[in-house]
């Protein structure tokens, strides 16, 4: 297993001569850390080796790439173009790394340890969370990690192989994967201050949103495949909108509607705002839902935690 971690191999061609290097998940490690610490004497630190002995490990790895990774300050360090984009690959390396050694260090036990879940913002997580609850009743050597993010970055992290399972907000391309449709509804709606007189309605249409200043979903405003139910509703009317701002993550949008820069459009359920603050939540008319499924890849293959998170999620909704 330690022969498997230890290296990764990098292949290229170089004026029709193919060449093979070998780099070490250890110094990947050691940039990583360099690049958040921001200086040599910070990650020396942190890593607990001598600065020397780091300075010249990242100059080997800028020899063996052929690439200057780092532009050295007297007192800090920043990425180059190339660095940054080899942070990106090694963040996912590393990441791909320590979950292939949780699988393998988790066969050797009865069943136990590491299921990866990724999921858009969505109160059917609850259904989900049921699961886990359950699971790790049976078997408490089970952990879970979660990774929020929106269907795009979900997807991505799954195809890699950073993710076991997704959770993805109907309509989404699920043609790569196997699915399971969850019983449960999100429903659209706006999020708004208190006192602005729309919170006086029942429910909020495409005339009430012409005239005002939106927040919507980054997903949305590009037009993503994920989001057709919600072009829909709004039509030719989509082009009229007045977008004063995008979000990723709902938390902080909602920070904008308090400071009274405009209407977050969003699903219910995601923050409590039912008890108390300064905003509050009315839903779409006419009515705007969207279903859920969770995913995963065709011939993927589980981890024993993953296995068992899969027969139970199954034997919960795979019938209804």
């Amino acid at each position: 297993m330690n022969d498997i971690l230890c290296f990764i191999s990098i292949s290229w061609e170089t004026q029709g001569t193919r060449k093979d290097k070998n780099m070490e998940i250890r110094v990947l490690r050691y940039f990583l850390t360099v690049a958040k610490e921001g200086s040599f004497t910070g990650a020396a630190a942190f890593l607990n080796v001598t600065q020397p002995t780091l300075s010249r490990q990242i100059r080997e790895l800028e020899a063996e790439l052929g690439q200057q990774l780092l532009i050295r300050g007297s007192h800090s360090v920043s990425l180059t173009a190339e660095g940054m984009i080899l942070r990106r690959r090694a963040e996912e390396i590393v990441d791909m790394v320590s979950k292939t050694k949780a699988e393998f260090d988790s066969m050797e036990q009865t069943v136990g340890g590491e299921i990866y879940i990724g999921s858009g913002e969505t109160d059917g997580m609850r259904l989900i969370a049921k699961v886990i609850g359950n699971l790790r009743e049976e078997y408490p050597g089970i952990r879970c990690h979660l990774y929020s993010g929106n269907a795009q970055d979900v997807t991505e992290r799954l195809d890699k192989g950073l993710l076991d399972f997704g959770l993805l907000i109907q309509p989404t391309d699920l043609s790569k994967y196997h699915v399971i449709n969850l019983p449960h509804k999100d429903v659209w709606g706006v999020i708004m201050p208190k006192n602005s007189p729309l919170a006086r309605k029942k429910s909020i249409t495409r005339q009430d949103l012409l005239s005002l200043p939106l927040i919507l979903s980054r997903q949305t405003v590009q037009k993503t495949p994920a989001y057709n139910g919600f072009l829909n509703w709004f039509g030719s009317d989509f082009e009229k909108l007045n977008i004063t701002a995008t979000y990723n993550l709902l938390f902080n949008a909602v920070m904008l509607v308090e400071q009274g820069i405009g209407y977050a459009l969003t699903l219910d359920k995601l923050i409590n705002i039912r008890n108390g603050g300064s905003v509050c939540f009315r839903p779409l008319d006419p009515a705007l839902e969207s279903g859920l499924d969770i995913v995963w890849k065709k011939y993927q293959v589980f981890s024993p935690a993953a296995k068992a998170f899969l027969t139970a999620v199954q034997k919960e909704f795979a019938d209804r």
